[in-house]
Protein backbone atom coordinates (compact mmCIF):
# COMPACT_ATOMS: atom_id res chain seq x y z
CA UNK A 1 0.00 0.00 0.00
CA UNK A 2 1.47 3.34 -1.07
CA UNK A 3 1.27 5.83 1.79
CA UNK A 4 0.95 9.54 0.91
CA UNK A 5 1.27 11.97 3.83
CA UNK A 6 -0.71 15.20 3.38
CA UNK A 7 -0.77 18.55 5.12
CA UNK A 8 -3.78 20.76 4.33
CA UNK A 9 -3.58 24.55 4.37
CA UNK A 10 -7.00 26.20 4.36
CA UNK A 11 -10.30 24.99 5.80
CA UNK A 12 -12.76 27.01 3.71
CA UNK A 13 -15.29 25.49 1.36
CA UNK A 14 -12.72 23.78 -0.88
CA UNK A 15 -10.57 22.52 2.01
CA UNK A 16 -13.55 21.04 3.85
CA UNK A 17 -14.83 19.38 0.67
CA UNK A 18 -11.35 17.98 0.04
CA UNK A 19 -11.34 16.29 3.45
CA UNK A 20 -14.80 14.92 2.71
CA UNK A 21 -13.56 13.50 -0.60
CA UNK A 22 -10.63 11.77 1.11
CA UNK A 23 -12.96 10.04 3.55
CA UNK A 24 -15.56 9.06 0.96
CA UNK A 25 -12.92 7.66 -1.45
CA UNK A 26 -11.22 5.34 1.07
CA UNK A 27 -12.51 2.11 -0.48
CA UNK A 28 -11.67 3.28 -4.01
CA UNK A 29 -8.15 4.30 -3.03
CA UNK A 30 -7.64 1.02 -1.17
CA UNK A 31 -8.42 -0.86 -4.41
CA UNK A 32 -5.85 1.35 -6.13
CA UNK A 33 -3.27 0.56 -3.45
CA UNK A 34 -3.11 4.10 -2.10
CA UNK A 35 -3.69 5.50 1.37
CA UNK A 36 -3.90 9.26 1.94
CA UNK A 37 -2.63 10.01 5.45
CA UNK A 38 -3.61 13.49 6.63
CA UNK A 39 -1.04 14.52 9.24
CA UNK A 40 -2.10 18.12 9.82
CA UNK A 41 -4.55 20.87 8.96
CA UNK A 42 -4.20 24.61 9.44
CA UNK A 43 -6.04 27.83 8.74
CA UNK A 44 -4.77 31.38 9.14
CA UNK A 45 -4.97 31.24 12.93
CA UNK A 46 -4.58 27.67 14.16
CA UNK A 47 -3.00 24.30 13.44
CA UNK A 48 -3.98 20.75 14.35
CA UNK A 49 -1.40 18.03 13.80
CA UNK A 50 -1.09 14.30 14.49
CA UNK A 51 0.99 13.31 17.53
CA UNK A 52 3.70 11.84 15.27
CA UNK A 53 3.86 13.19 11.71
CA UNK A 54 6.03 10.29 10.54
CA UNK A 55 3.74 7.45 11.65
CA UNK A 56 0.36 8.76 12.86
CA UNK A 57 -2.56 10.48 11.14
CA UNK A 58 -5.77 12.36 11.87
CA UNK A 59 -8.44 9.69 11.56
CA UNK A 60 -11.54 10.00 9.39
CA UNK A 61 -13.92 10.90 12.19
CA UNK A 62 -11.56 13.70 13.20
CA UNK A 63 -11.33 14.96 9.60
CA UNK A 64 -15.12 15.12 9.40
CA UNK A 65 -15.20 16.92 12.74
CA UNK A 66 -12.81 19.52 11.34
CA UNK A 67 -15.29 20.13 8.54
CA UNK A 68 -18.18 20.46 10.97
CA UNK A 69 -16.31 22.84 13.27
CA UNK A 70 -15.18 25.10 10.45
CA UNK A 71 -18.61 25.07 8.79
CA UNK A 72 -20.00 26.44 12.04
CA UNK A 73 -17.45 29.24 12.01
CA UNK A 74 -15.60 27.89 15.05
CA UNK A 75 -11.86 27.74 15.62
CA UNK A 76 -9.67 24.68 15.16
CA UNK A 77 -8.61 25.26 18.77
CA UNK A 78 -11.92 23.79 19.92
CA UNK A 79 -10.63 20.40 18.72
CA UNK A 80 -7.94 20.20 21.41
CA UNK A 81 -10.50 18.78 23.84
CA UNK A 82 -10.71 15.63 21.72
CA UNK A 83 -7.17 14.75 22.76
CA UNK A 84 -6.13 13.07 19.53
CA UNK A 85 -3.97 15.86 18.16
CA UNK A 86 -1.60 18.68 18.99
CA UNK A 87 -3.05 22.18 18.62
CA UNK A 88 -1.09 25.38 18.02
CA UNK A 89 -2.26 28.93 17.45
CA UNK A 90 -1.10 32.46 16.80
CA UNK A 91 2.48 33.32 15.92
CA UNK A 92 3.79 29.79 16.43
CA UNK A 93 1.69 28.29 13.61
CA UNK A 94 3.97 29.26 10.72
CA UNK A 95 7.11 27.88 12.33
CA UNK A 96 5.35 24.65 13.29
CA UNK A 97 4.19 24.18 9.71
CA UNK A 98 7.75 24.68 8.46
CA UNK A 99 8.99 22.18 11.07
CA UNK A 100 6.49 19.65 9.76
CA UNK A 101 7.79 20.26 6.24
CA UNK A 102 11.31 19.59 7.43
CA UNK A 103 10.21 16.30 8.98
CA UNK A 104 8.60 15.34 5.71
CA UNK A 105 11.86 15.68 3.83
CA UNK A 106 12.84 12.08 4.44
CA UNK A 107 9.42 10.41 4.58
CA UNK A 108 7.70 12.28 1.76
CA UNK A 109 4.99 14.86 2.34
CA UNK A 110 2.59 16.83 0.14
CA UNK A 111 1.43 20.29 1.13
CA UNK A 112 -2.06 21.01 -0.19
CA UNK A 113 -2.97 24.71 -0.36
CA UNK A 114 -6.74 25.17 -0.51
CA UNK A 115 -6.63 28.62 1.07
CA UNK A 116 -7.21 31.92 -0.74
CA UNK A 117 -4.21 33.65 0.81
CA UNK A 118 -1.08 35.15 -0.72
CA UNK A 119 0.64 34.62 2.65
CA UNK A 120 1.27 30.91 2.03
CA UNK A 121 4.01 31.56 -0.55
CA UNK A 122 6.77 31.85 2.08
CA UNK A 123 5.97 28.48 3.63
CA UNK A 124 5.47 26.80 0.26
CA UNK A 125 8.83 27.95 -1.07
CA UNK A 126 10.56 26.62 2.05
CA UNK A 127 8.93 23.20 1.91
CA UNK A 128 9.73 22.96 -1.81
CA UNK A 129 13.38 23.38 -0.82
CA UNK A 130 12.92 20.53 1.66
CA UNK A 131 11.82 18.26 -1.19
CA UNK A 132 8.11 18.21 -0.34
CA UNK A 133 5.41 18.09 -3.01
CA UNK A 134 2.99 20.98 -3.40
CA UNK A 135 -0.58 20.77 -4.73
CA UNK A 136 -2.50 24.01 -5.20
CA UNK A 137 -6.08 25.13 -5.53
CA UNK A 138 -4.95 28.58 -4.35
CA UNK A 139 -4.07 30.81 -7.33
CA UNK A 140 -2.22 33.50 -5.44
CA UNK A 141 1.15 31.76 -4.87
CA UNK A 142 1.43 31.23 -8.64
CA UNK A 143 0.73 34.91 -9.34
CA UNK A 144 3.26 36.36 -6.93
CA UNK A 145 6.29 38.25 -8.39
CA UNK A 146 8.51 36.20 -10.70
CA UNK A 147 11.22 35.71 -8.07
CA UNK A 148 8.80 33.86 -5.78
CA UNK A 149 7.19 32.06 -8.71
CA UNK A 150 10.54 30.73 -9.94
CA UNK A 151 11.26 29.23 -6.53
CA UNK A 152 7.83 27.61 -6.32
CA UNK A 153 8.07 25.94 -9.74
CA UNK A 154 11.74 24.98 -9.41
CA UNK A 155 10.75 21.32 -8.89
CA UNK A 156 8.04 20.87 -11.55
CA UNK A 157 7.65 17.12 -10.98
CA UNK A 158 6.66 17.88 -7.38
CA UNK A 159 4.12 20.61 -8.22
CA UNK A 160 0.52 20.24 -9.37
CA UNK A 161 -2.00 23.06 -9.74
CA UNK A 162 -4.77 21.98 -12.10
CA UNK A 163 -7.49 23.37 -9.83
CA UNK A 164 -6.09 26.91 -9.93
CA UNK A 165 -7.52 27.60 -13.39
CA UNK A 166 -10.49 25.40 -14.25
CA UNK A 167 -11.38 23.59 -11.02
CA UNK A 168 -11.59 19.97 -12.21
CA UNK A 169 -11.21 20.72 -15.94
CA UNK A 170 -7.96 19.39 -17.51
CA UNK A 171 -6.69 22.77 -18.73
CA UNK A 172 -3.18 22.66 -17.22
CA UNK A 173 -2.70 18.98 -18.08
CA UNK A 174 -3.75 19.58 -21.70
CA UNK A 175 -1.39 22.52 -22.07
CA UNK A 176 1.50 20.56 -20.56
CA UNK A 177 0.91 17.71 -23.00
CA UNK A 178 0.86 20.11 -25.95
CA UNK A 179 4.03 21.85 -24.75
CA UNK A 180 5.79 18.51 -24.25
CA UNK A 181 4.85 17.43 -27.77
CA UNK A 182 6.57 20.46 -29.30
CA UNK A 183 3.34 21.77 -30.82
CA UNK A 184 3.64 25.59 -30.58
CA UNK A 185 0.72 27.32 -28.85
CA UNK A 186 -0.28 30.44 -30.77
CA UNK A 187 -3.26 31.64 -28.78
CA UNK A 188 -5.45 30.85 -25.78
CA UNK A 189 -8.83 32.49 -25.34
CA UNK A 190 -11.18 31.43 -22.61
CA UNK A 191 -14.11 32.27 -20.37
CA UNK A 192 -12.65 31.37 -17.00
CA UNK A 193 -15.24 32.86 -14.66
CA UNK A 194 -18.52 31.04 -14.17
CA UNK A 195 -19.96 34.27 -12.76
CA UNK A 196 -18.99 36.45 -15.70
CA UNK A 197 -19.87 33.71 -18.18
CA UNK A 198 -23.38 33.62 -16.74
CA UNK A 199 -23.68 37.42 -16.70
CA UNK A 200 -22.56 37.90 -20.30
CA UNK A 201 -24.75 35.13 -21.69
CA UNK A 202 -27.80 36.49 -19.84
CA UNK A 203 -27.40 40.13 -20.97
CA UNK A 204 -27.14 38.79 -24.52
CA UNK A 205 -30.84 37.87 -24.20
CA UNK A 206 -31.72 41.52 -23.63
CA UNK A 207 -31.80 41.59 -19.85
CA UNK A 208 -30.34 44.68 -18.17
CA UNK A 209 -26.83 44.20 -16.80
CA UNK A 210 -27.88 45.39 -13.33
CA UNK A 211 -30.77 42.91 -13.23
CA UNK A 212 -28.54 40.01 -14.26
CA UNK A 213 -25.84 40.82 -11.68
CA UNK A 214 -28.46 41.13 -8.93
CA UNK A 215 -29.98 37.78 -9.95
CA UNK A 216 -26.54 36.15 -10.03
CA UNK A 217 -25.88 37.40 -6.52
CA UNK A 218 -29.18 36.00 -5.23
CA UNK A 219 -28.38 32.63 -6.88
CA UNK A 220 -25.04 32.51 -5.09
CA UNK A 221 -23.04 32.76 -8.33
CA UNK A 222 -21.12 35.85 -7.19
CA UNK A 223 -19.04 36.72 -4.17
CA UNK A 224 -20.99 38.51 -1.39
CA UNK A 225 -19.76 41.74 -3.01
CA UNK A 226 -20.20 41.16 -6.80
CA UNK A 227 -17.42 43.67 -7.50
CA UNK A 228 -14.96 40.95 -6.46
CA UNK A 229 -16.04 39.15 -9.66
CA UNK A 230 -16.80 42.16 -11.87
CA UNK A 231 -13.33 43.64 -11.30
CA UNK A 232 -11.75 40.82 -13.33
CA UNK A 233 -8.86 40.08 -10.95
CA UNK A 234 -9.78 36.41 -10.50
CA UNK A 235 -9.74 35.88 -14.27
CA UNK A 236 -6.49 37.86 -14.50
CA UNK A 237 -4.78 35.53 -12.03
CA UNK A 238 -5.88 32.50 -14.04
CA UNK A 239 -4.66 34.11 -17.26
CA UNK A 240 -1.30 34.90 -15.68
CA UNK A 241 -0.90 31.27 -14.55
CA UNK A 242 -1.51 30.11 -18.14
CA UNK A 243 0.79 32.75 -19.64
CA UNK A 244 3.62 31.82 -17.28
CA UNK A 245 3.09 28.17 -18.16
CA UNK A 246 3.80 29.18 -21.77
CA UNK A 247 7.04 30.83 -20.66
CA UNK A 248 5.88 34.45 -20.48
CA UNK A 249 7.82 36.42 -17.82
CA UNK A 250 4.90 38.56 -16.66
CA UNK A 251 3.48 39.99 -13.45
CA UNK A 252 -0.09 41.11 -12.79
CA UNK A 253 1.00 44.74 -13.18
CA UNK A 254 1.99 43.99 -16.78
CA UNK A 255 -1.53 42.90 -17.75
CA UNK A 256 -4.45 44.84 -19.14
CA UNK A 257 -7.40 44.09 -16.86
CA UNK A 258 -10.84 45.48 -17.73
CA UNK A 259 -13.15 46.09 -14.79
CA UNK A 260 -16.89 46.13 -15.44
CA UNK A 261 -17.35 49.02 -13.02
CA UNK A 262 -15.48 52.37 -12.80
CA UNK A 263 -13.10 53.33 -10.00
CA UNK A 264 -15.63 55.70 -8.48
CA UNK A 265 -17.87 52.67 -7.78
CA UNK A 266 -15.10 50.67 -6.09
CA UNK A 267 -15.47 49.10 -2.63
CA UNK A 268 -13.32 51.83 -1.05
CA UNK A 269 -15.56 54.55 -2.45
CA UNK A 270 -19.13 53.24 -2.69
CA UNK A 271 -20.85 51.05 -0.06
CA UNK A 272 -22.15 47.71 -1.33
CA UNK A 273 -25.84 48.53 -0.98
CA UNK A 274 -25.35 51.84 -2.75
CA UNK A 275 -23.55 50.04 -5.59
CA UNK A 276 -26.31 47.44 -5.97
CA UNK A 277 -29.18 49.94 -5.88
CA UNK A 278 -27.74 53.04 -7.51
CA UNK A 279 -24.41 52.16 -9.13
CA UNK A 280 -25.25 49.07 -11.17
CA UNK A 281 -28.16 50.62 -13.15
CA UNK A 282 -25.79 53.34 -14.39
CA UNK A 283 -23.77 50.65 -16.17
CA UNK A 284 -26.70 49.21 -18.13
CA UNK A 285 -26.58 51.56 -21.13
CA UNK A 286 -22.87 51.06 -21.87
CA UNK A 287 -23.19 47.26 -21.80
CA UNK A 288 -26.35 47.40 -23.91
CA UNK A 289 -24.61 49.54 -26.55
CA UNK A 290 -21.66 47.15 -26.73
CA UNK A 291 -24.01 44.18 -27.16
CA UNK A 292 -25.80 45.92 -30.04
CA UNK A 293 -22.51 46.75 -31.74
CA UNK A 294 -21.31 43.16 -31.40
CA UNK A 295 -24.60 41.86 -32.78
CA UNK A 296 -24.31 44.19 -35.78
CA UNK A 297 -20.93 42.59 -36.44
CA UNK A 298 -22.42 39.10 -36.20
CA UNK A 299 -20.74 38.50 -32.85
CA UNK A 300 -21.55 38.21 -29.15
CA UNK A 301 -19.74 39.58 -26.09
CA UNK A 302 -17.85 37.42 -23.63
CA UNK A 303 -15.58 38.30 -20.72
CA UNK A 304 -12.43 36.38 -21.61
CA UNK A 305 -8.73 36.01 -21.09
CA UNK A 306 -6.66 36.38 -24.25
CA UNK A 307 -3.07 35.16 -24.43
CA UNK A 308 -0.88 35.24 -27.52
CA UNK A 309 2.66 36.25 -28.46
CA UNK A 310 2.13 39.91 -27.56
CA UNK A 311 -0.95 40.05 -25.35
CA UNK A 312 -2.01 38.76 -21.97
CA UNK A 313 -5.21 40.57 -21.07
CA UNK A 314 -8.68 40.05 -19.68
CA UNK A 315 -11.87 41.90 -20.54
CA UNK A 316 -14.92 41.99 -22.79
CA UNK A 317 -14.25 40.75 -26.33
CA UNK A 318 -16.43 40.14 -29.35
CA UNK A 319 -16.40 36.47 -30.35
CA UNK A 320 -18.16 34.68 -33.26
CA UNK A 321 -21.64 33.44 -32.41
CA UNK A 322 -20.89 29.98 -33.75
CA UNK A 323 -17.65 29.50 -31.77
CA UNK A 324 -17.44 27.49 -28.56
CA UNK A 325 -17.26 30.76 -26.62
CA UNK A 326 -20.15 32.25 -28.58
CA UNK A 327 -22.36 29.24 -27.83
CA UNK A 328 -21.50 29.34 -24.12
CA UNK A 329 -24.51 29.51 -21.82
CA UNK A 330 -24.75 29.59 -18.05
CA UNK A 331 -21.79 29.29 -15.72
CA UNK A 332 -19.58 26.80 -17.59
CA UNK A 333 -15.95 27.58 -18.35
CA UNK A 334 -14.69 27.31 -21.92
CA UNK A 335 -11.08 27.43 -23.14
CA UNK A 336 -10.05 27.48 -26.81
CA UNK A 337 -6.41 26.55 -27.51
CA UNK A 338 -4.92 27.35 -30.92
CA UNK A 339 -1.71 25.57 -31.96
CA UNK A 340 -0.05 24.39 -35.17
CA UNK A 341 -2.06 21.16 -34.95
CA UNK A 342 -5.22 22.94 -33.77
CA UNK A 343 -4.91 26.01 -35.99
CA UNK A 344 -8.32 26.29 -37.65
CA UNK A 345 -10.31 24.13 -35.27
CA UNK A 346 -9.07 24.82 -31.73
CA UNK A 347 -8.84 22.32 -28.92
CA UNK A 348 -11.87 23.16 -26.77
CA UNK A 349 -12.18 22.32 -23.08
CA UNK A 350 -15.57 22.99 -21.52
CA UNK A 351 -17.41 22.18 -18.31
CA UNK A 352 -18.06 23.30 -14.77
CA UNK A 353 -15.10 25.46 -13.84
CA UNK A 354 -16.06 26.45 -10.32
CA UNK A 355 -17.59 25.05 -7.15
CA UNK A 356 -16.11 23.51 -4.05
CA UNK A 357 -16.90 19.95 -5.13
CA UNK A 358 -15.27 20.08 -8.58
CA UNK A 359 -12.28 22.07 -7.30
CA UNK A 360 -11.64 19.62 -4.44
CA UNK A 361 -11.97 16.70 -6.85
CA UNK A 362 -9.32 18.32 -9.04
CA UNK A 363 -7.00 18.63 -6.05
CA UNK A 364 -7.50 14.98 -5.17
CA UNK A 365 -6.74 13.91 -8.73
CA UNK A 366 -3.54 15.99 -8.68
CA UNK A 367 -2.38 14.20 -5.54
CA UNK A 368 -2.92 10.78 -7.08
CA UNK A 369 -1.04 12.00 -10.15
CA UNK A 370 2.16 12.34 -8.10
CA UNK A 371 1.81 9.10 -6.13
CA UNK A 372 4.88 7.59 -7.81
CA UNK A 373 7.04 10.11 -5.92
CA UNK A 374 6.07 8.49 -2.61
CA UNK A 375 7.44 5.27 -1.10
Amino acid sequence: MKNIALFLMGCGGVGRQFLQHIVSCRSLHAKQGVHLRVVGVCDSKSLVVAPDVLTAELDDSFLLEIGRVKSNGSSLQTLKDLGVCQVFSGSEVTQKVIDIGHLGKSAGLAFVDCSASAETIGVLNQVVNFGCCVVLANKKPLTEPMEDYDKLVSQPRRLRHESTVGAGLPVIASLNRIISSGDPIYRIIGSLSGTLGYVMSEVEDGKPFSQVVTAAKSLGYTEPDPRDDLGGMDVARKALILARLLGRRLNLDDMKIESLYPEEMGPDVMPLEDFLVNGLPLLDKKIEDRIKQASANGNVLRYVCLIDDVRCEVGIQEVPKDSALGRLRGSDNVVEIYTRCYEKRPLVIQGAGAGNDTTAAGVLADILDIQDLFP
